[in-house]
């Protein structure tokens, strides 16, 4: 039933919003215009994005979204989205932008825009906590793993030669784990520790971290350089009177709103 809402959802507001979004002109004159910014983001990625026990969307990056906004003046529309939906509704102007945990990749770079880092973070190998043939990323070969398909962690996953099954979100992936019908995940280490801080006794242990840090940051159609300039100034402002680090040490309990 969520799949099916979310799906919904994605297919209304295409209807409202896709013509306006690819509609002649600058973006950034579109999103002042109709007075809001139309975000997409999971909503079920704690504690990045998600939605409390009363529906309202919460998290990092939701914060962050809200700030932007305000500083450029417009209302955050923000709309969860399963996340192999959200780069296929920008691409056709559904989302003005995404403000998700999206990891900067060449793959992405290609197609996409994007602005400076608002947070780093790394990428876990995640295991049942009996499981020991798998003790590090080389360990994947031949071995399954489960993520959304187009994430970075899936991408790692197959370049160690595991065999990656498509799920919609964290809770999902560690259920096949647990159950033992899949080896392992990868999966981002903030993400991981939070569950883990809710759920102490959840069957799970990290064997690995990846060494290279996930560049985070929020991704513009190309082109859109006017757009892309508002929200860099805004991410500068946000970083500069300490907002990005609040909410950081808010969510997180640290500060990875910087490399250091």
């Amino acid at each position: 039933m969520k799949k099916l809402l979310c799906a919904l959802l994605c297919a209304m507001l295409a209807l409202t919003v896709a013509g306006a979004a690819l509609a002649e002109g600058d973006l950034l004159d579109q999103v002042l215009a109709r007075g809001e910014m139309v975000i997409a983001c999971e909503g079920t990625y704690k504690p990045w994005n998600y939605q409390d026990e009363n529906g309202e969307l919460m998290g990092y990056d939701v914060e962050v979204a809200r700030a932007i906004c305000d500083l450029l003046g417009v209302k955050a529309n923000i709309q969860p989205c399963l996340w192999d939906g959200i780069f296929a509704g920008l691409e056709t102007g559904v989302f003005d932008t995404a403000i998700c945990d999206v990891t900067i990749t060449e793959e992405r770079a290609e197609k996409y825009d994007f602005s400076t880092p608002y947070a780093y973070s790394r990428v876990s190998l995640i295991v049942r906590e009996d499981n020991e043939e798998i003790t590090c990323f080389e360990d994947l070969k031949g071995k399954t793993t489960c993520n959304t398909i187009t994430s970075i962690y899936a991408q790692i996953a197959e370049q160690y030669g595991a065999e990656v099954t498509p799920v919609d979100d964290l809770a999902q992936t560690l259920m096949l784990v647990e159950q033992g019908r899949i080896d392992a995940t990868l999966n981002n280490n903030t993400a991981f520790i939070d569950y883990m801080t809710e759920r102490p006794d959840a069957p799970f242990k990290i064997v690995d971290n990846y060494e290279e840090a996930e560049n985070i940051a929020i991704p513009v159609r190309k082109g859109e350089e006017a757009f892309l300039a508002a929200i860099n100034d805004a991410l500068a402002q946000l970083a500069e009177n300490g907002t990005l680090s609040e909410l950081s040490i808010k969510y997180f309990g640290m500060d990875i709103s910087t490399m250091e």
